[in-house]
């Protein structure tokens, strides 16, 4: 890994946009270093796939040369536009207007953005500046951001090593200190995952929060758009809350962002495990003892009771989140491979994958093993989705408006390239979120594991509860250090 050796680079988006206002720093000259960072960096690790530089450059100029004019106060500023002139990177599958928007599919490899995405869109209202793109995983469906239009994504603590899916791009970018901040999206613990593999801050949102609109691939049904949010990717935690507060647009009154935290008056809860998942790999010894070391913590620090629990029921799931992922539209795995213009038929693309087939192999086998669930609508689909129903109204009752959950983002830290496929179902501690509807916040815990790669934990609270959430996260930041910066390795 090149080295970290311009300061901009460490700092928080926030810090950064109060320097810009304060015209302590310029715009252009913060846009300039991520640039420079990303040409640096990227032949390593192949974590951007498309870039604006050119306009993003204009476009921080432009915001200077509006600070200088004196038009707006600082203090008018930060309210109107409070990331004025910061740069911001998203992934492949969040629109950006004039931008790829492939998520990794070969058949929309030249395919480019007519318009922004919602949260883009209010990010860039909030003075943001959209430069760069960042990968995927085939239709945003796997835990490993690899494809056929862009190649595979190398972690920037060990590049033999995964960035998780499907916004591992973003992780990797963060954590590689390459964008001020980013944005991802979450189905199956899709920002938590890569948060958690490359050692940085992502948050999940309550449902029906922040706007998908502008994603492909979409939702169908108004049950799936509640599973599937677009949340912040970052790597100080001061950042998460202004960003969330920006991208949930009117629904942000919901959350009461602004509303303090007494830290001293929460309850806390932690689990180190799923209970026995089936196919499920064990927890690493390393994220246990991080899940100890933070409610130890809390316990010491609070003198609070932090209560060691057992939910059983999360054991289930993937079963829960596969039969959460069926329902009426008529839309399966394999119409998303086809670019919804017509399904594919996946053992017959099977056969060209040795030779120039369109799609990844994990792709088509996540098509097979879609068959392979309950169906919508059978007695098996029926049992599964009342016991998360079920499961849904006990942790909600056990968390309350004051409560926390402590819970792995993954039972292992990043495997290595391939591994995945080897163990499918790992996704589910951060998918089972997804199909509760919880907002969950992945925090790194400062130092890395035996194995010289992040660890961390996942705070989940109730829903509309995010600020609890972000609250810990920055708590714990303060505590054990948060993001590291990659090691360089001769």
């Amino acid at each position: 890994m090149p080295a970290i050796s311009d300061p901009i680079l460490l700092e928080s988006a926030s810090c950064l946009a109060k320097k810009i206002r304060k015209q302590e720093l310029s715009s252009v000259q913060v846009t300039q270093a991520f640039i420079k960072r990303i040409c640096d960096v990227n032949p390593l690790l192949n974590c951007m796939v498309d870039e604006r530089f050119k306009d993003a450059l204009l476009e921080a100029k432009a915001a200077d040369d509006l600070i200088k004019s004196r038009k707006y106060t600082e203090e008018q500023l930060a309210e109107k536009k409070p990331f004025l002139g910061v740069a911001i990177s998203t992934k492949d599958c969040i629109k950006v207007k004039g931008m790829l928007n492939t998520s990794g599919l070969y058949s929309r490899r030249n395919y480019r953005a007519s318009e922004d995405a919602d949260a883009i869109a209010l990010m860039r209202n909030a003075g943001a500046i959209p430069f760069a793109l960042t990968n995927v995983s085939e239709v945003c469906m796997w835990w490993e951001s690899d494809n056929l239009v862009h190649g595979r994504t190398n972690n920037p603590y060990d590049i033999s090593r995964i960035v998780g899916g499907s916004s591992g791009g973003e992780g990797c970018m963060q954590a590689a200190a390459a964008s001020p901040f980013g944005l991802g999206s979450d189905k199956g613990g899709s920002i938590r995952m890569p948060a958690f593999f490359n050692g940085i801050f992502g948050h999940k949102p309550s449902k029906d929060i922040v706007s998908s609109e502008g994603q492909f691939p979409c939702a169908f049904t108004e049950e799936e758009n509640s599973f599937l949010c677009v949340g912040p990717m970052v790597r100080h935690a001061e950042d998460l809350k202004p960003v969330l507060k920006i991208i949930a647009g009117k629904k942000a009154k919901l959350l009461n962002l602004d509303e303090p935290v007494n830290l001293c008056s929460l309850k806390y809860f932690y689990q180190e495990n799923d209970c026995g998942g089936r196919h499920v790999s064990k927890v690493d010894r390393d994220i246990v003892d991080g899940i100890n070391r933070v409610a130890n913590h809390l316990k010491t620090k609070f003198k609070r009771p932090v209560q060691k629990i057992r939910i059983k029921d999360f054991r289930y799931a993937t079963e829960m989140w596969f039969a959460s992922m069926k329902n009426d539209s008529g839309y399966e795995h394999v119409h998303l491979l086809g670019n919804l213009k017509a399904p594919i038929n996946p053992y017959k693309e099977m056969l060209k994958v040795l030779f120039e087939g369109e799609h990844t192999l994990v792709g088509l086998l996540t098509a097979i093993l879609e068959k392979t669930q309950c169906r919508y609508g059978s007695t098996k689909y029926y049992k599964l989705i009342n016991k998360r129903n079920k499961l849904r109204t006990d942790v909600s009752n056990l968390l309350g408006n004051d409560g926390v959950l402590i819970y792995p983002t993954h039972p292992t830290v990043a495997p290595y390239h391939i591994e995945p496929i080897f163990r499918p179902y790992d996704f589910s501690y951060a998918g089972i979120v997804n199909i509760l509807g919880f907002p969950a916040t992945s925090v790194p815990l400062g130092n890395l594991g035996s194995g010289g790669l992040p660890i961390g934990v996942q705070i989940i609270a109730n829903c509309n509860q995010d600020r609890l959430c972000l609250a810990v996260a920055e708590e714990l930041e303060r505590a054990f250090g948060g993001w590291v910066r990659p090691q360089i390795r001769v």
